[in-house]
């Protein structure tokens, strides 16, 4: 699949005038705000619309379901189609600093059946220093008209994830200490899945906020274990970060499943918690 966009195409594909301009999404989020909206309205990609992701992106239940479970396809859909998302139109997602945020509505659209759904590299700040001009207007686009059908991508429950290192590399995209269970700030229990390999997802990234070429990350996710014909899926705390995972191992070349509920769900259950490094389970 092809996962990401320039500041350059997508300047390109925003001026043409014989062919449908892409939906651009502006999904700026940080865990535990302030909310992006205001950040959206000092500026943004021109005719890009803001996006929620903890009210649209995400469904809310108890806490033995995660912090940011899958959103329900309807609600999901009445959401696309309030962004102005059709069928027969790219979709752009970006945020401000190097889509961890963006990833997951890049994801959930692909689960959702989207086929042409790209990640701005580099984010707003490659939009900026590529020329892009910055609007700071609202926008409300014209509803559009998608249809959308889950299950096109992978996803793991929580007995999946407890059995999938057995035959199979499950990334933990967390930072090194938390994965370690030195330091959990958030979530009731510090560790990781038994036998996940800690992957930090700032490590799919440059210091430019860009993607690390093809053949780098192919190198970072073989150092883990990944391979063509070894099962690969990702968790992070909720499931947002992880998104960004996915985003990395397709653009090197991998198929990979989410587990969406993530430590936030693991660590509010009962079930084994693994410190430190991994241990070998397969």
């Amino acid at each position: 699949m092809t996962v990401l966009i320039s500041a350059t195409e997508l300047a390109e594909q925003l001026a043409r005038t014989d062919a449908p301009a892409p939906v651009v999404l502006d999904v700026r989020w940080k865990l535990g705000g302030p909310p992006g909206h205001s950040e959206y309205l000092r500026g943004h990609v021109p005719g890009a619309v803001y996006v929620d992701l903890d009210t649209e992106l995400a469904a809310h239940g108890e806490p033995t379901d995660g912090r940011h479970p899958l959103p329900d396809v309807a609600a999901l859909q009445e959401s696309a189609r309030r962004w102005g998302v059709s069928g027969d139109r790219t979709v752009v997602v970006y945020d401000g600093d190097g889509n961890l945020a963006a990833a997951r509505a890049w994801w959930l659209l692909r689960w959702a059946g989207l086929a042409d759904v790209r990640l701005l590299d580099g984010a707003l700040p490659a939009w900026v220093a590529a020329g892009g001009a910055l609007a700071t207007d609202d926008v409300v686009p014209g509803p559009g008209d998608v249809q959308l059908h889950p299950g096109a991508l992978p996803v793991l429950d929580v007995v999946g994830a407890a059995a999938f290192p057995r035959s199979g590399v499950l990334l933990d995209a967390r930072a090194p200490e938390r994965y370690r269970g030195e330091t959990e700030p958030i979530d009731p229990k510090a560790g990781h899945v038994p036998g996940a390999v800690n992957a930090p997802t700032g490590g799919n990234l440059g210091p430019d906020g860009h993607f690390l070429p093809v053949e780098e990350l192919r190198t970072r996710f073989a150092a883990l274990g990944v391979a063509h014909g070894v099962p690969v899926a990702a968790y992070c705390g909720s499931g947002v970060t992880a998104a960004h995972e996915i985003a990395a191992l397709a653009i090197a070349g991998y198929d990979a499943a989410l587990y969406p509920g993530s430590w936030s769900q693991w660590s509010n259950l009962d079930l084994p918690v693994e410190t430190g490094e991994a241990s070998a389970l397969r």
